[in-house]
């Protein structure tokens, strides 16, 4: 299914999930951020590392644990979540886990 601006979508099946993958979909970019989907399979993730923008997550499917500055966090669907600028973060996922990344690219203030 293509992304149609004015129609309503339902977010969990722009991504489909892929063995030993991640997948991710951008649904807008723009200069002041972007919206992007992803579907991890089980196992997959993304290492630690920083951003210097804030990030909200939206949990669309699947469960994944989080980990913010060494804490880890466990979500599920329908759980939200903002991933600070400048803190380290990871994420694995548990469970086949889909996600509504939303990142703001505006530089936090110190």
């Amino acid at each position: 299914m293509g992304i149609v601006f004015g129609q309503a979508m339902d977010l969990n099946i722009l991504v489909d999930y892929q063995a030993d993958a991640v997948v991710s979909k951008i649904l807008l970019d723009k200069k002041i951020g972007n919206i992007t989907i992803f579907a991890f399979a089980q196992g997959q993730g993304l290492s630690e590392h920083t951003s210097p923008y804030d990030a909200f997550v939206h949990v669309l499917d699947g469960e994944a644990e989080i980990t913010i500055e060494g804490k880890p966090h466990n979500v599920t669907a329908g759980r939200v979540m903002i991933m600070p600028a400048n803190h380290p973060h990871a994420l694995k996922a548990r469970k086949p886990f889909k996600m509504m990344l939303i990142m703001i690219r505006e530089k936090a203030e110190v």
